[in-house]
């Protein structure tokens, strides 16, 4: 495998830069003294970004990109890329050196004394705010990679002059089994991805293995509610600490209440510490448990109570994850990334605290392979939503439709005795929501895809 070296920049190009992974650490290599070029599919506000930051991106992916860019010593991709795409072709007929996305990220990670890596089927970039929130409340200025877009850091990589990283760690494709982690934090584990895990027990075993990366002087910060979690842990040569809502783990919330918005107030139960209060400024139960995690993490480090109360109670969240993007009319819209039914039902009942009269949601499936593996749990998770709208499954990476489509789902949910509507197109959507939506209803576009551009045009109109 190609070996970066920090202290001999080179030339990487980056096909599909504008990806939020691959466009953070475009920016991190870019401060190491790199030049960095890449390509995208498309102009969007990260590839804008990246132009502005003195980063050469071509638009489309050709593989003249990879003639024009110049003497390129090694080139990243994602899992994303087909291995028929251009670029990629064109490269390996140069035979320039290549590593995958997490290839790249987790050599990134050798160069700092203790990375952090938040891993789990939902949470991660939530859970990477709040870390991130808490480790600048201590002043600790660590260098961030995150999946969404943070206002406290400008989107979504901050650069850091200590010896602290911070990152999401994607069991995709076993992606985090090429990280370098000292802190390892495991949220939840979910059947999810089946497109490569064969079922969950694989994705099991790979979390187990993300598990056994840490050091013996590292960490595991781990949910105590995962089902059989002694097979995560057995044999763990790193410290463990556990997080959950009972006091058999150790660190555990109590007194839970929630304001007329839906956040949550709660004592953090430490064992033989103490317990202090935290209030938060998002919404929902599951926050509760990321904060939990949050808090387990800095135990790491030792960090100030006043210090782990700053970063929690300052966090507002960040972009796609129960974000507020205006009012219309009397209509509050919310957007939402959720896309596995988990997910869906940590949203949809979120939502219910929030105020409201009638709740619409409008969902799009993430490719086909999740939505027919998990058709069941999607209709089901959908029914806590009181009028709903399915717009086209957005395919991602995928080509094969698997004889299933949005009708197929609209279908299961209406066998179910819940009114459903399917329109092929999002102006149609959205003409339909303008037209039956009133004064005080929400509104929430969910979906990994594209969907969130529905609410960024009710906003605009």
């Amino acid at each position: 495998m190609y070996k970066i070296d920090y202290e001999k920049p080179c030339h990487v190009h980056f096909i599909g830069i504008g990806g939020i992974s691959m466009s953070g650490l475009a920016v991190i290599l870019k401060d190491r003294g790199f030049t960095v070029t890449g390509s995208d599919r498309s102009e969007s506000e990260s590839v804008i970004s990246l132009e502005n930051a003195g980063i050469k991106v071509f638009i489309g992916q050709t593989a003249n990109n990879i003639d024009e860019a110049g003497q390129i010593d090694f080139v990243v991709y994602t899992a994303a890329i087909s291995s028929d795409n251009p670029e990629l072709l064109r490269t390996k007929e140069l035979g320039i050196p290549m590593l995958s996305r997490a290839e790249l990220l987790g050599q990134i990670m050798t160069h700092y004394h203790l990375p952090i890596a938040v891993s789990g089927t939902h949470g991660k970039t939530t859970t990477t705010a709040m870390v991130s929130k808490i480790l600048l409340a201590a002043s600790m200025d660590p260098t961030i990679s995150i999946g969404g877009n943070l206002k406290d850091i400008g989107g979504n990589v901050r650069i850091g002059a200590s010896k602290y990283f911070v990152t999401e760690a994607c069991e995709y494709t076993n992606s985090f089994l090429h990280f370098f982690p000292g802190i390892g934090i495991i949220l939840n584990i979910d059947a999810d991805h089946l497109d490569f895990f064969k079922d969950l027990d694989d994705i099991r075993h790979s979390f187990r293995e993300f598990a056994r990366l840490l050091p013996a002087d590292g960490y595991l910060v781990v949910n105590n509610e995962i089902p059989n979690l002694s097979y995560i842990t057995e044999g763990l040569k790193c410290n463990i600490i556990t997080y959950g809502f009972d006091e058999t783990a150790d660190y555990y919330a109590t007194d839970i209440t929630y304001d007329d918005f839906g956040n949550a107030s709660f004592y953090i139960n430490r064992k033989n510490k103490g317990k202090f209060k935290v209030s938060l400024k998002v919404p929902g139960k599951h926050n509760v448990s990321n904060a939990l995690a949050s808090c387990a993490c800095a135990e790491c480090f030792d960090i100030e109570e006043d210090q782990i109360l700053q970063g929690l109670s300052s966090f507002t969240g960040t972009g796609r994850r129960f974000e507020y993007k205006g009012n219309v009319d009397g209509l509050t819209i919310i957007d939402d990334y959720a896309h596995h039914p988990t997910e869906i039902k940590a949203t949809l009942s979120t939502a219910k605290n929030y105020p409201h009269k009638t709740l619409w949601c409008v969902f799009q499936p993430h490719t086909f392979t999740r939505t027919k593996a998990l058709m069941d749990e999607f209709a089901n998770a959908l029914l806590l939503a009181d009028k709903l709208i399915i717009a086209d499954i957005y395919p991602a990476r995928e080509t094969d439709n698997l004889g299933i489509s949005s009708r197929t789902l609209k279908e299961k949910i209406e066998s179910l005795g819940h009114e459903c509507y399917y329109f092929p197109s999002f102006e149609e959507i959205e003409k339909f929501l303008l037209q039956n939506c009133t004064k005080d209803d929400m509104l929430i576009t969910m979906g990994a895809g594209n969907v969130v551009d529905i609410a960024n045009d009710l906003i605009g109109k």
